[in-house]
């Protein structure tokens, strides 16, 4: 059988036809109503290899209670038409996902599916679903960035390195792509402080061994806000955090870990957070209560 892909915002389906052609079978997610008609007609000149559905593919599962109005989308709904059942983590990717995302609100998109991946919710219920995304070249610069490099090495960085793994497939100068037109000159943000001169082609496969030792989907969130509360000093030493989360055997976990004392929250490697969440996890002092209200908190806010 053909590969299925879930395609989402293909706006004139420009690229689902070069998928189309490359042999996949496509369900193509499209929220403007503009776009919708034409990708319909190309649905029906076809014997079943693309599906378009009305749909958005970043308002999948909001909080909001009681029927979902397009282009709000249910994942469990969305799974259904596509014929895709749950696999467990471990198993083989069961969906690969494509589509570029929307300039605006990128990095917070881009957190949400992090949000997900590491609780396994939405799309990630059904196992790791593989992400092949258009980005910016920003972006990408912080999802790739190295430890020690305080301005780009974030709490994103160390979560996605973590997470994912992260394969550039392609990269694309931005004159390719749509113009302002009213200068010519290119509608893209530009960036200070991070090359933004590329819209980057990105495959991001959620690790297999992600769920290994201490970290599950349910205290992940309260990893993920241990990463974030981290880097809001990037520069700060790693023995003043742990003493400002009020631990007094900070000198034995550092030597468990074998982390140099000196080292500050924006020289440790991604695998380093993991072992320190799954250290504190085993310290008697650090009780799940420890974080609780404020973890609750900023899920809210970022979801």
């Amino acid at each position: 059988p053909q590969p299925l892909l879930l395609e989402f915002a293909p706006g004139p389906g420009i690229l689902t036809q070069s998928l189309l052609d490359a042999g996949f079978r496509v369900v193509a997610l499209e929220s403007n109503s503009d776009f919708l008609t034409d990708l319909q007609s190309l649905e029906s000149s076809l014997d079943g290899q693309l599906k378009v559905i009305h749909g958005d593919f970043f308002r999948m599962d909001p909080m909001a209670k009681g029927a979902l109005k397009p282009p709000a989308v249910s994942s469990e709904k969305l799974f259904e038409t596509l014929g895709v059942a749950a696999v467990p983590w471990r198993a083989d990717v069961p969906l690969k996902v494509f589509g570029i995302v929307p300039q605006e609100l990128e990095r917070n998109r881009l957190w949400r599916l992090l949000f997900a991946m590491y609780e396994c919710s939405s799309i990630y219920r059904y196992g790791r679903v593989e992400l092949n995304l258009f980005i910016s070249e920003k972006e990408y610069t912080v999802l790739t960035a190295k430890p020690g490099k305080s301005k780009i090495y974030q709490a994103l960085t160390v979560l996605a390195q973590l997470g994912y793994e992260i394969e550039l497939l392609h990269k694309e100068p931005w004159s390719s792509f749509a113009t302002n037109l009213k200068n010519g000159g290119l509608a893209i943000p530009k960036a200070g402080r991070l090359p933004n001169d590329h819209f980057c082609l990105v495959r991001l496969t959620p690790q297999q061994n992600l769920f290994t030792g201490g970290l599950k989907p349910s205290n992940a969130s309260t990893f993920i806000f241990m990463v974030k509360q981290s880097f809001a000093k990037p520069k700060s030493k790693l023995t003043d955090r742990l003493n400002s989360w009020s631990l007094d055997n900070s000198d034995t976990l550092l030597k468990a870990l074998e982390i140099p004392r000196n080292a500050s929250m924006c020289n440790l490697y991604p695998e380093d957070y993991k072992r320190l969440f799954e250290a504190l996890q085993n310290s008697d002092l650090f009780a799940e209560t420890f974080f609780h209200d404020e973890v609750l908190a900023s899920t809210r806010t970022m979801n």
